[in-house]
């Protein structure tokens, strides 16, 4: 399994990158655990350049802190595409009064919860996906 992870003219602040790929498979592993090989892309930009995805891929008019893209061709193989916003991070982390490296982490995995299947479209789904959340940050933060 591969985990990449690539700045478009922002500056993301990831530290720890060897250990939070590793966490990254494991989780991962565990949820689809019918994988034979995974192949993930983080691209941290800012949020003129997500919206501009989003208005282009999803025709959503709006600014987000992340979008998943799922480009699997099969379900042996996994390979995802994460386009986060620093922006939104650091809004986010201030907004809500997380530490700017609790909330990136909190969309790191949220990308990766996507890829896994979680989904939050509904509240119920929106619930169980703050609670995978939660269970990675607890989880990532004390090993």
């Amino acid at each position: 399994m591969a985990v990449r992870y690539y700045e478009q003219q922002v500056q993301s602040q990831l530290k720890g990158k060897r250990k939070l790929s590793a966490f990254l498979q494991e989780t991962i592993r565990s949820h689809r655990s019918e994988l034979t090989s995974a192949d993930l892309t983080y691209i941290f930009c800012d949020d003129d350049y997500l919206l501009e995805i989003n208005q282009q891929f999803l025709n959503h008019d709006t600014l987000t802190d992340i979008i998943t893209f799922d480009l699997s061709e099969d379900e042996k193989h996994l390979q995802g595409e994460i386009y986060i916003s620093v922006d939104r991070i650091r809004e986010n982390a201030e907004k809500f009064g997380e530490p700017y490296e609790k909330e990136l982490h909190r969309v790191i995995f949220h990308g990766a919860l996507h890829l896994c299947g979680f989904k939050d479209k509904t509240p119920a789904d929106k619930k169980e996906m703050r609670q995978q959340e939660d269970v990675c940050l607890n989880r990532y933060f004390t090993t």
